[in-house]
């Protein structure tokens, strides 16, 4: 493990080591990360998240539920407040929470492989204002930052640490980071052959460039045309010039893809002049598969991964990763009733010319007298005619008695 780094943990089954872990609250629009540096691991979580606190979600059943009307806080000034009509009242307490109902445990303390030489010092940072009460694991340091919302815990070598946030009033709003980037990914075009993809980076700042290393992989069934690739730039006056995408992207690196083996690498070098828009798209044709491959809910479409994006930015002790939202591409779909329709109709056909030829090779089509000929010829037709013989023989005995 590289130098500073901290190994925690999150579950038994997954670690949290050298890029930004990315979570989203079911909060709107309200985003918290993880980020690990070179010599620290920083949690930086915004204090608006937790307004949505993941202890709300049963975590024993973690589907959603609206809440019951009865602890629903509503504005009764409102001329239109009823018992079926509520306007919510903005809420002024955060919900309570703490690393281990987000994470489902505790960090097990500091990589012992780090070495503690003081660089390490702020292994862990969260984004609150300073009056607000953190309660912590008791071997963990606590270090305030002069911001008035920075605070960095050391931790101690191999000792649980967690730290929890009780339900306090809001008085102090967090001031969010300006982005470095925007990105915006997806899906382009129509009809069951081809597509494309569009993807959009805007640059928020107005006076430096941001550069960056865009990377996606594509499952096999999309194979992207890379020719096609062209780029927009939309600058200061909004208005959209089309350039040459070498002006853009600085180095490409494209490994294609193998049927059914491996997946499409792209990853793009490029920037985004300050203050300007680039657009980037490129043409892509859709695979068809064996209908064995398809899964049972076909018609929902196939997951496409998220893009990576990194940004190359000196400024910033720890690299910066930014994910894409994931994308659902519609492959053609086939007719999955079609087997049974040929199973039962090839089924049919079979027996009825099966059952035709067998009752002509095998039955002898004989006229009535010789039916009834070789009818008297057989056991069954033996033993009838001496019943016949014995009734008649009984009938003529009572016929004589008389």
């Amino acid at each position: 493990m590289p130098h500073g780094k901290v190994c925690q943990w999150i579950s038994s089954q997954s670690a949290l080591q050298t890029e930004n872990v990315w979570f989203r609250s079911s909060k709107p629009w309200t985003w918290s990360w993880i980020l690990t540096g070179p010599s620290a691991l920083v949690v930086r979580i915004f204090t608006r998240i937790m307004q949505l606190k993941i202890a709300n979600i049963d975590l024993a059943n973690p589907i959603p539920r609206p809440v019951p009307n009865e602890q629903l806080v509503c504005d009764t000034s409102k001329p239109y407040n009823s018992d079926d009509t509520c306007y919510p009242l903005e809420k002024t307490n955060d919900k309570a929470w703490s690393l281990t109902e987000i994470f489902g445990r505790s960090l097990n303390g500091v990589c012992p492989l780090t070495e503690l030489d003081g660089s390490s010092d702020q292994s862990v940072c969260l984004r609150v204002p300073h009056e607000r009460g953190v309660f912590i694991s008791e071997e963990a340091e606590e270090i305030k930052k002069d911001d008035g919302f920075t605070r960095c815990f050391k931790l101690a070598p191999s000792v649980p640490f967690d730290l929890s946030i009780p339900q306090q009033p809001v008085n102090t709003e967090v001031p969010l980071d300006e982005p470095v980037l925007h990105a915006e990914r997806t899906i382009v075009g129509h009809g069951q052959e081809r597509g494309g993809m569009r993807i959009i980076f805007g640059n928020p700042s107005n006076t430096s460039a941001v550069d960056f290393i865009y990377f996606e992989s594509l499952p096999w069934f999309l194979r992207p045309y890379i020719h096609t690739l062209h780029a927009t730039i939309t600058g200061h006056d909004g208005v959209p010039r089309e350039v040459p995408a070498s002006e853009i992207v600085k180095e490409t690196y494209y490994r294609p893809a193998i049927d059914r083996e491996r997946g499409t690498q792209l990853e793009l070098a490029l920037f985004v002049p300050a203050a300007s828009t680039v657009t980037l798209t490129y043409d892509f044709e859709k695979a068809i598969l064996r209908y064995t491959e398809y899964p049972p809910d076909a018609n929902r479409g196939f997951n496409v991964a998220p893009a990576v994006i990194r940004i190359l930015d000196t400024a910033h002790d720890a690299p910066i990763y930014i994910r894409s939202t994931s994308l659902l591409l519609q492959l053609p779909t086939p007719d999955f009733s079609m087997p049974y329709n040929v199973i039962i109709l090839t089924s049919t056909v079979i027996a009825l010319a099966f059952g035709t030829i067998f009752n002509i090779l095998v039955r002898r089509i004989v006229t009535l007298d010789e039916a009834a000929a070789l009818g008297a010829q057989t056991l069954k037709g033996r033993l009838l005619g001496k019943f016949v013989a014995i009734r008649d023989r009984l009938r003529g005995k009572d016929t004589k008695v008389e």
